[in-house]
């Protein structure tokens, strides 16, 4: 009896912790995250609004990064089976995370694998899916996601490399940052060449198509 009132009372507590945080960083931006902590080149952030972010980079991540990003609940379950596909075949390795997910990761967790963190992950998505609004899942994610060696958000990002405000990217800047997203100490974005090159340009195309098709529909009415 002991071992199930300590097991309840704990599962409580982690209940009421995790909601109360996820409910806050509904409100608040998200001071620092694990990720800039560990970071061993430092860190540079400038949390900026999304009203202050240019559109044309919330639709590159979307084209790059996640393009069911207004009709999923957090997980894209085709997205996933595809990646588990290819990396059975070797070769580059690819990822299955929704902006959701790699929001929880970012904003909560901590970078790495292994099944405990990935149920933490799924967690977490569920809660932030269910808290608050798409848009600020957007905002949270170019607020936080890492954009460069030491650098993290896309204002910090348009200004180490542009020299401009996020705010007034053009449709190729956006699309190199998103390019290199999910590899930014080792992808470049300005000089990008091969792969980087070849999936910013890839990125740029697919911009007009987000608009066209209203996938950003739950950011822009």
């Amino acid at each position: 009896m002991f071992l199930i009132r300590f097991l309840v009372r704990w599962t409580i507590y982690f209940l009421l912790i995790t909601i109360g945080w996820v409910g806050l960083y509904a409100l608040v931006p998200p001071p620092l995250t694990a990720t800039m902590v560990m970071d061993e080149n430092d860190f540079n952030k400038d949390w900026t609004s999304i009203s202050q972010i240019s559109p044309h980079m919330v639709r590159a991540v979307i084209a790059g990064e996640d393009g069911k990003f207004c009709s999923h609940d957090g997980f894209d379950g085709e997205a996933i089976k595809q990646a588990i596909a290819r990396n059975r075949e070797g070769g580059r390795i690819r990822g299955g995370s929704t902006i959701s997910q790699q929001v929880a990761k970012n904003a909560f967790l901590w970078q790495g694998g292994g099944y405990f963190r990935k149920g933490l992950e799924a967690y977490f998505t569920f809660l932030i899916e269910t808290l608050w609004s798409k848009k600020r899942i957007m905002e949270v994610y170019l607020n936080i996601a890492e954009t460069g060696i030491g650098t993290y958000g896309v204002q910090a990002g348009s200004q180490r490399y542009f020299r401009k405000d996020a705010a007034d990217l053009t449709r190729i800047q956006a699309a190199r940052m998103a390019a290199a997203l999910p590899q930014p100490k080792k992808r470049a974005v300005n000089g990008a060449s091969g792969f980087t090159a070849r999936y910013g340009n890839t990125i740029a195309a697919r911009i007009n198509v987000v608009k066209r098709d209203k996938l950003d529909g739950c950011i822009y009415k």
